[in-house]
C-alpha cells in the first residue's frame, strides 16, 4: 500500500514530503516501529506520542502523522500535519485494513449498563442460528469459534479493525460491538460503517472522565448522530434519555420498552432465580436471565434480530435457550442451600438493578449479604452512592476492595463509608481484603441465604498498585462455601 491510499478521507493541513511511498504498517505505539512504519503521534490523557517521533524515524518510519511539525524535519520522512491524530487514527486504520466494516453487518450497542449481555447474546444467537459471528466486547473478542483478549471495552481504532478485517477473511457475517463512551469520545469508532446502534440505558459512571453528566449523555447521543441513514437505531424509550438519542440521527429509527408505548414491547410475566417468563410479541417465552433489567436485554435482542431479518417464531425459540453471561448475575447454590451470586454491578444504578432483583424475588425471611467495593483511580462520587444503595438494599453488607489500581484501599472504602448512615453502621463490615471479605461471607451465611458479589464479575484478576494478580470472585465464594459445609 501506498501512503497516498492511506490517506484517503483523512482531513489534512499540510503534507511535507512524498506521499507515493510506500508503507509497512500503521501504529500509534513507538515501541512496535518497524521499517517503513507510519507513526501516528496521539496526544493522549498521560503521554504525548509527539515526544517520540524522533525515536520512531530512528527505528525506521517513513511518514509521521502529527497535530505538530517537529522544529526539524528529516530528508526523506513524510510528515502529514493534522488537526486532531486520534480523529484521524480511525480513518487510517479503516483505510489500511480496507475498511472491512463495510462488509459486514456490525452492530454498535452503547449505554451505561446491558451493554455486554447484548452484544454478547447476540453473538450466541446468530451463532445458534448458523451464521459465522463476530464480537467485540468487554469480556473478550471472538472470530466466529476464535477467542481473544481484551482490556479495553471498546478497544483502539487499530486494533478495531484488524479484528473486522479477521471476521471478514474468516466468513463472518454479522459482528456485535460495545461501544463505550471513552471508545466515542477518543474517536475509535470513527470511520466504522454500523448497520445498527441499540441504546440501553444512561446513569451515574465515568464522571470522572466526563466533566458532566450531560457531556457523557452528549458523547452516547453523538454515536447515533453519525449513524447512515442506511442504518437502524433502536432506542431504550423507558430511559429518560432514550427519546434523545434519535433527536439528529439519519438513521431509520425504532423503540423497545416495558412501560411505554413503543415498536418492540415485553412484559414480565413471572420471576424466579431460574429464570423469567416474558412476553414479547404477544407470545410468551422463558428466558434463563434474571430481572427486569435482563427483561430489557433481552427485548433489545429480540428487536436487534428481527430487523436484522430473523422471523418471529425462530427468534423466540432461540432466545429461550440463550445462557447467561459470565459475571452477569451468575449464580450457584450450594449443597446447603446457600445462593451465592457474583455480577459486575459497578455504577449505582446497575448494583440497584440487581438488589431490587433479588429482593423481588427472595423470601425476606433469609439474609442477603451484599459484598461491594469501588475501582480505584476512577469517578469518586459514585463510591458513597454505592454503598448506600447497598445498605438499603440488603440486611448484612460487606465494604471491600474492587480494583484499588494506584490507590490507597482504605481510602476507598472510607470514601463509600459516607454514604452509610449512622443506623446502618451496625449491619456494615469492612474488609479491606477481597477475597478475606469473600471468605467472611461464606463463614456467616446460613442455609437459605444468598451472598451477592458486586462489581468485578467476569474478572479473573485484581489490580493492585498497577500490578494484576489472579481472582475470581466465583472461584472463591464456591471455595469457601464448600470449606463450611
Amino acid at each position: 500500500m501506498q501512503l497516498k491510499e492511506l490517506l484517503y478521507k483523512v482531513e489534512i493541513e499540510t503534507v511535507v514530503g512524498d506521499t507515493s511511498v510506500a508503507i509497512n504498517k500503521l501504529t500509534f505505539d513507538s515501541r512496535t516501529i518497524e521499517a517503513e512504519d507510519v507513526f501516528v503521534a496521539i496526544v493522549g490523557d498521560k503521554i504525548d506520542g509527539h515526544k517520540f517521533i524522533e525515536a520512531a524515524i530512528n527505528k525506521g518510519a517513513i511518514a509521521i502523522v502529527c497535530q505538530e511539525l517537529p522544529a526539524i524535519q528529516v530528508e526523506g520522512i513524510t510528515y502529514i500535519l493534522v488537526k486532531d491524530t486520534a480523529k484521524e487514527l480511525a480513518i487510517l486504520a479503516a483505510n489500511y485494513y480496507k475498511n472491512p466494516s463495510g462488509e459486514l453487518k456490525l452492530v454498535g450497542i452503547t449505554g451505561t449498563n446491558g451493554k455486554t449481555t447484548i452484544s454478547s447474546l447476540l453473538y450466541q444467537l446468530f451463532t445458534k442460528l448458523g451464521y459465522k459471528v463476530g464480537l467485540i466486547s468487554t469480556v473478550n473478542i471472538k472470530v466466529g469459534d476464535e477467542v481473544y483478549a481484551t482490556k479495553l471495552t471498546t478497544p483502539d481504532a487499530i486494533t478495531i479493525n484488524k479484528y473486522l478485517s479477521k471476521m471478514l477473511e474468516a466468513g463472518v457475517e454479522f459482528c456485535f460491538m460495545e461501544v463505550s463512551s471513552h471508545g466515542i469520545a477518543q474517536f475509535r469508532t470513527n470511520g466504522l460503517h454500523f448497520t445498527g446502534g441499540v441504546f440501553t440505558n444512561l446513569s451515574h459512571d465515568h464522571l470522572d472522565y466526563h466533566p458532566t453528566f450531560s457531556a457523557y449523555r452528549d458523547v452516547k447521543k453523538s454515536f447515533f448522530d453519525q449513524l447512515p441513514k442506511t442504518a437502524f437505531a433502536l432506542t431504550n424509550i423507558d430511559d429518560k434519555n432514550g427519546s434523545l438519542m434519535l433527536q439528529n440521527t439519519k438513521a431509520r429509527t425504532y423503540t423497545y420498552a416495558l412501560k411505554s408505548n413503543a415498536n418492540y414491547k415485553a412484559k414480565i410475566i413471572e420471576s424466579s432465580f431460574g429464570g423469567t417468563l416474558l412476553r414479547i410479541a404477544e407470545q410468551e417465552v422463558w428466558v434463563k436471565l434474571i430481572g427486569s433489567f435482563n427483561a430489557y436485554n433481552m427485548l433489545a435482542i429480540y428487536a436487534v434480530a428481527e430487523l436484522l431479518g430473523v422471523e418471529k417464531l425462530e427468534n423466540l425459540k432461540y432466545i429461550s435457550i440463550l445462557t447467561p453471561v459470565d459475571g452477569r448475575f451468575e449464580y450457584f447454590i450450594s449443597s446447603n442451600k446457600i445462593t451465592a451470586i457474583v455480577d459486575y454491578a459497578h455504577t449505582p444504578d446497575a448494583l440497584e438493578n440487581v438488589l431490587n432483583t433479588i429482593n423481588d424475588i427472595r423470601t425476606k425471611n433469609e439474609t442477603l449479604f451484599t459484598l461491594v467495593g469501588c475501582g480505584g483511580d476512577r469517578d469518586t462520587t459514585k463510591r458513597p452512592l454505592m454503598a448506600k444503595i447497598a445498605v438499603e438494599n440488603s440486611t448484612k453488607v460487606i465494604l471491600t476492595s474492587d480494583n484499588p489500581r494506584t490507590e490507597n484501599p482504605d481510602k476507598i472504602i472510607e470514601d463509600m463509608l459516607a454514604g452509610v448512615t449512622a443506623a446502618a453502621e451496625q449491619k456494615t463490615l469492612c474488609i479491606t481484603n477481597r477475597k478475606q471479605a469473600i471468605k467472611t461471607a461464606a463463614s456467616m451465611a446460613k442455609e437459605g441465604d444468598i451472598i451477592l458479589i458486586a462489581g468485578k464479575g467476569h474478572e479473573t484478576y485484581q489490580e493492585i498498585n498497577g500490578e494484576r494478580s489472579y481472582f475470581n470472585d466465583m472461584d472463591y465464594i464456591k471455595e469457601f462455601l464448600e470449606l463450611n459445609q
